[in-house]
């Protein structure tokens, strides 16, 4: 679970979502994830939890839901 909310909490302050924001449902073009902040996000998605996406992943990453998938690839739980 602290690892779904660091997750959550990287999607709030990268794509500069207010605290209270859901964003489990969060796909990308939604709000203010555009191209620009999808890579602010992928960097700050591998600072958080020490990986290196490969560009598949960075490419296919297009939600939230995607994104826990995704680090699950790669040995990190982040499912509720």
């Amino acid at each position: 679970m602290i690892e779904l909310q660091r997750l959550r909490e990287v999607f709030r302050v990268s794509l500069d979502l207010p605290a209270d924001r859901h964003v489990d449902d969060l796909q990308y073009q939604d709000d203010k994830w555009d191209s620009l902040a999808h890579m602010s996000l992928v960097a700050s998605i591998e600072d958080e939890f020490s990986v290196m996406l490969d560009t598949d992943d960075v490419i296919n990453m297009s939600s939230f839901a995607e994104a826990v998938r995704i680090l699950g690839k790669y040995g990190i739980d982040v499912h509720g």
